[in-house]
C-alpha cells in the first residue's frame, strides 16, 4: 500500500485518526507542566532544596532530548506504531514507579522518584515527534496541514490544562499528578493501537549505509530550510515558556496569586497559542510562500510585543502582550512543522523530525533557567534581549526558509528517472560518436 493510497483510505476517519495521535503530545506535555504548581510542596514533603527538586523537570527534559533522535532513527527502521506505543507505556511506567515509591517510601522516596521521571524521559521521547512523522507519513496537502495543526494545538491545550490540572491534583496529595500519568496513557495506547493504521514503505529494505547516506543528502541539500526551522523551533518555545515561567512569578510577588488561580492566568497565553495554531493548520493547506510569512510574521510579532513589554504598567496590557506572544507563536510552529516533516521522504522522516523534536524539548527546558538568570539582572534586559533573538530569528528564516519541494515527490521522480534506460541518476546519457577516420 502506498503513502497515497493510505491517505485514501482513511480520509472518512481523518478526525478520528487526528483525534488518536493528538492524544500523543498531549501526555508528553503533561509530563512537565503538570509537575510545576506541585514542586513546592513535594520540596517540602521530602525536605529537598529547590535546585533538588528542579532536578524531577531537568532529568526528563535532558532525558528525552537525548534520546528523541534515537527514538526517531528507529520508528524510519522499525515503523512508527512500534516506537510510539511502547513508548508511551515506559512513559505511564516511570510515572508509576513515582507514585509507588512517593506512597510507599516516603521521605526516602526521591532517589526512585528520579529514576522514575528519567524512565519517563525516555518514553517522552519516543511520542510527540514521532506522531508528527506519522502525521506525514498518513495525509498530504490540505489533510497534513490540518493534522499537524490540530497536533500543535493538543500540544498547547496540553499546556493550557496541565497547571490548573497540576494545581487541583495537588490539593489531594503531592504525588497525585506521578498517579495521573499512567490512567492518561491507557486510552492514548488504545487509540493508537485501534484507530491508526500506519501505511507500509520499503523501509526494511533500505540498508543502513542507505539510510545514512538519504538522511546525510537531505541535510546537504537543505541546510538552510532545516537548520533555521530548528532555530525558528527552539527560539519560539523558549521565549513562551521563559515568559511564562517569569508570569509565574510576577502574579505571585505583585499580587500574591498562586495555586488554581494561577494556574488559569498562566494557562491565557498559552489558550492563545493553541487557537492560533489550529487556525494556522486550516489556512496553510499547501502554500509554502503562506507558511514562511506566516513564520516570519508570527517571529516578528514576537519581537514586537516583547520589545513592548518593558514599558508596560497595566495588567490588563501585561496579558494582552503576553497573549500576543502566544499568538506568534500559534502563526509559526504548524508552518514550521510542515517544513520539517516535508522535507523528508518517509523513510528518513522520523530521524528529521525527531532532531526537531530535540531542540523544541531543550527550548522548553532552558527558557525557565535562562529567564531566571536574567530576571535576576533586569527584566528590561531580558524582555529587549529576547525582542533582538526573535528579530535576529525572524531575519534567518526569511532568508534561509527556502520552498525546497515535496520530498516524496522528489525521491519518486528520481527513482523513475534512475530506472530509465539511458540515464545516470537521472540525467540523460548520449554516447560519444566515435570518430571518423
Amino acid at each position: 500500500m502506498t503513502e497515497k493510497t493510505a491517505a485514501q483510505n482513511q480520509k472518512n476517519n481523518f478526525w478520528l485518526t487526528v483525534a488518536a495521535l493528538s492524544g500523543v503530545p498531549f501526555i508528553m506535555v503533561l509530563g512537565n507542566s503538570m509537575l510545576i504548581p506541585v514542586l513546592p510542596d513535594i520540596r517540602n514533603a521530602l525536605n529537598l532544596t529547590p535546585v533538588g527538586v528542579s532536578l524531577l523537570i531537568t532529568l526528563f527534559s535532558l532525558t528525552a532530548g537525548i534520546i528523541i533522535p534515537v527514538a526517531g532513527f528507529l520508528s524510519d527502521r522499525y515503523g512508527r506504531k512500534a516506537v510510539i506505543i511502547p513508548a508511551a507505556i515506559i512513559y505511564g511506567l516511570g510515572g508509576l514507579i513515582a507514585a509507588i515509591a512517593s506512597v510507599f517510601l516516603k521521605q526516602h522516596a526521591f532517589t526512585v522518584i528520579l529514576a522514575g521521571r528519567i524512565l519517563q524521559g525516555a518514553g517522552a521521547a519516543g511520542t510527540a515527534p514521532i506522531a508528527m512523522a506519522l502525521c506525514s507519513d498518513l495525509f498530504q496537502g490540505n489533510e497534513r496541514s490540518r493534522s499537524l495543526g490540530a497536533i500543535e494545538s493538543s500540544n498547547g491545550l496540553g499546556k493550557v490544562i496541565s497547571p490548573i490540572l497540576g494545581s487541583a491534583i495537588g490539593l489531594i496529595a503531592w504525588y497525585a499528578a506521578f498517579v495521573l500519568f499512567p490512567v492518561f496513557v491507557i486510552p492514548v495506547v488504545l487509540g493508537m493501537w485501534l484507530l491508526v493504521k500506519e501505511p507500509k514503505s520499503n523501509r526494511a529494505q533500505q540498508k543502513l549505509s542507505e539510510y545514512i547516506k538519504s538522511v546525510v543528502k537531505i541535510f546537504d541539500h537543505k541546510t538552510g530550510l532545516l537548520l533555521s526551522s530548528y532555530l525558528a523551533g527552539a527560539v519560539v518555545l523558549m521565549v513562551l515558556f521563559g515568559v511564562l515561567f517569569y508570569l509565574s512569578e510576577f502574579l505571585e510577588q505583585q499580587f500574591g496569586i498562586d495555586g488554581v488561580i494561577k494556574g488559569l492566568a498562566l494557562a491565557v497565553p498559552v489558550l492563545f497559542m493553541s487557537a492560533a495554531s489550529f487556525a494556522t493548520g486550516f489556512i496553510i493547506k499547501k502554500k509554502k510562500t503562506l507558511m514562511k510569512i506566516l513564520v516570519v510574521a508570527g517571529l516578528a510579532i514576537m519581537t514586537a510585543a516583547l520589545a513592548f513589554l518593558p514599558m508596560v504598567r497595566g495588567v490588563m496590557i501585561y496579558f494582552t502582550a503576553i497573549s500576543i506572544i502566544g499568538v506568534g507563536t500559534g502563526m509559526a510552529l504548524p508552518c514550521l512543522n510542515n517544513f520539517i516533516t516535508s522535507a523528508a521522504s518517509m523513510e528518513e522522516r522520523g530521524l528529521v523530525t525527531s532532531l526537531y523534536g530535540s531542540v523544541r524539548f531543550f527550548g522548553v527546558a532552558f527558557g525557565p533557567p535562562i529567564y531566571g538568570f536574567l530576571m535576576a539582572k533586569s527584566t528590561s534586559l531580558m524582555f529587549w534581549s529576547s525582542a533582538a533573538l526573535a528579530l535576529l530569528t525572524a531575519v534567518t528564516a526569511l532568508i534561509f526558509i527556502k520552498d525546497t519541494g515535496n520530498a516524496e515527490i522528489q525521491k519518486q521522480t528520481a527513482n523513475k528517472a534512475e530506472k530509465q534506460p539511458g540515464t545516470v541518476f537521472g540525467i540523460k546519457f548520449v554516447p560519444a560518436k566515435k570518430p571518423e577516420n
